[in-house]
């Protein structure tokens, strides 16, 4: 068996166990379940390794290598996906939002509704009622946490104040100045 099947093989088994179903684009359902990953979709620029679909709508592509690649430099190859879809093709929005690169063993993930996006390793595929979700809101997570109300200091000491500002400042990713 080549690399890249055995990364495929372990692609599709970590996609199963997080709720999409998978497809081979000869065989494509998409009313088969709420999400379906189809294998090898055409696009303008190629074919996609998996192109993601929820609810019959593409929202985001993965990239598959063979194990021990270093999935940092193959991002280009993702973001051709989300950026080179075929005018009829049902979509939640162009470009598609979400993008995965994965050699079975090792996964990133990036959210392009971000406005800073940026790839982050993560521990398995997120869910199809995840990208639901995601799908239908305004902001990203870390937008919502870059906008925190106002701190009320009353009744609180400095040291909880410090560990509070201190948390807010990790979460939104801001210098200290611009708190």
């Amino acid at each position: 068996m080549k690399p890249e099947e055995k990364a495929r093989q372990n692609i599709d088994k970590l996609l199963e166990a997080a709720g999409w179903t998978i497809q081979d684009f000869k065989d494509l359902n998409l009313g088969s379940s709420l999400g379906v990953a189809v294998r090898e979709f055409p696009l303008i620029s190629g074919f996609a390794d998996y192109l993601l679909f929820i609810d019959r709508k593409a929202v985001g592509a993965l990239e598959a290598k063979p194990e021990g690649t270093t999935l940092t430099s193959t991002e280009y190859q993702s973001d051709k996906y989300l950026f080179s879809l075929p005018k009829d093709l049902p979509c939640c929005q162009k470009p598609l939002p979400f993008a995965y690169e994965s050699t079975g063993v090792e996964t990133f993930f990036r959210n392009l509704k971000d406005s800073d996006t940026r790839s982050r390793r993560v521990f398995a595929f997120h869910s199809p009622k995840a990208f639901l979700e995601w799908v239908n809101q305004n902001d990203t997570v870390r937008k919502r946490l870059q906008n925190l109300p106002y701190l009320t200091t009353q009744g609180l000491r400095d040291c909880q104040v410090e560990a509070i500002r201190n948390l807010e400042k990790s979460f939104s990713s801001l210098g200290e100045d611009q708190l």
